[in-house]
C-alpha cells in the first residue's frame, strides 16, 4: 500500500513508520523538516505548517506524486497543553484547535482528491477528551473536534470507498511524558508501538468493516 504519514518525526510517528515498513508498505513521511535517516521504501517531505491549507496541499501533492497515489493516510499531527479554564486564554484554545483540528482538516482536504481508488484515513483523538478532567478542557475540546470531524468524514466519504476512523490514546509512554509526569507510573501507559499496531490495522483492508469509529487505545504497557 501507498501510505502518507503526517507528523512522522515524533515518537508515535517513528513507531508508526516502523510498523508500516515492517508490513511492507511504501511511505511518504511529512513533518516540519525532512526528517533524519530515510529507510528503504520511504521518503520525507517537509511542511512548515500543516494547518496552512496551501502548504499542506503542496507537500501532500509532492508526496502523492512520489508514491504514485494514496491508499492510506495517517494524520498524527497535534499538540497538548494542560491548563485550567480560569487560567486559559482564547489564544490558548485557538492554538490547540489549530494544532489539532485545523491540521486534520487541511490534511484531509488535500488528500481526498488524490485517493481515487478508495482507501483509509486514520486520525488521532484522545481518550481523555470525554469526560474531560481538571486542566484538560482546551485540549479535550480540540480532540473532540478531531473525533467529530472524523465521524462526519466517514459518512461523507463512504460513497467514495474511503473509510475514516480515529484512535483515542490516553497517555502514551514517551520520554516527554515521563519527564513531565515524574510521579506517575508509566506501566499504566500505552506503548507507542501498541498504538501504531492499531493504526496499521485500521489503514489496511482487513479492517474494511470498520468506518466512523473512535477506538480507545489505552491498554497499559505491561498488559498482554
Amino acid at each position: 500500500m501507498r501510505i502518507l504519514i503526517c507528523g512522522a518525526a515524533g515518537i508515535l510517528g517513528a513507531a508508526t513508520r516502523d510498523c508500516f515498513l515492517a508490513a511492507g508498505h511504501r511511505l511518504a513521511c511529512i513533518d516540519r523538516e525532512a526528517g533524519g535517516t530515510q529507510a528503504e521504501g520511504e521518503r520525507w517531505f517537509p511542511c512548515p505548517d500543516l494547518a496552512d491549507p496551501q502548504a499542506a496541499a503542496a507537500s501532500i501533492a509532492a508526496a502523492a506524486e512520489w508514491l504514485g497515489g494514496l491508499d492510506g493516510v495517517v494524520q498524527l499531527v497535534g499538540a497538548f497543553d494542560w491548563m485550567k479554564v480560569a487560567d486559559s486564554t482564547l489564544a490558548d484554545w485557538r492554538g490547540l484547535y489549530r494544532a489539532n483540528v485545523e491540521t486534520t482538516l487541511a490534511v484531509v482536504q488535500a488528500c481526498v482528491p488524490l485517493m481515487a481508488g478508495g482507501g483509509a484515513i486514520v486520525t488521532v483523538g484522545a481518550a481523555s477528551a470525554a469526560p474531560a478532567g481538571t486542566g484538560m478542557a482546551p485540549y479535550a475540546a480540540a480532540k473532540s473536534g478531531v473525533a467529530r470531524l472524523s465521524e462526519a468524514l466517514a459518512s461523507e466519504l463512504a460513497p467514495q470507498g474511503i473509510r475514516v476512523n480515529a484512535v483515542l490514546p490516553r497517555v502514551i509512554d514517551t520520554p516527554r511524558n515521563r519527564q513531565d509526569m515524574p510521579d506517575a507510573d508509566p506501566r499504566d501507559w500505552t506503548r507507542p508501538e501498541a498504538v501504531a499496531s492499531v493504526i496499521l490495522f485500521l489503514a489496511q483492508p482487513d479492517s474494511r468493516a470498520i468506518n466512523g469509529a473512535s477506538i480507545p487505545v489505552t491498554n497499559p504497557a505491561g498488559a498482554s
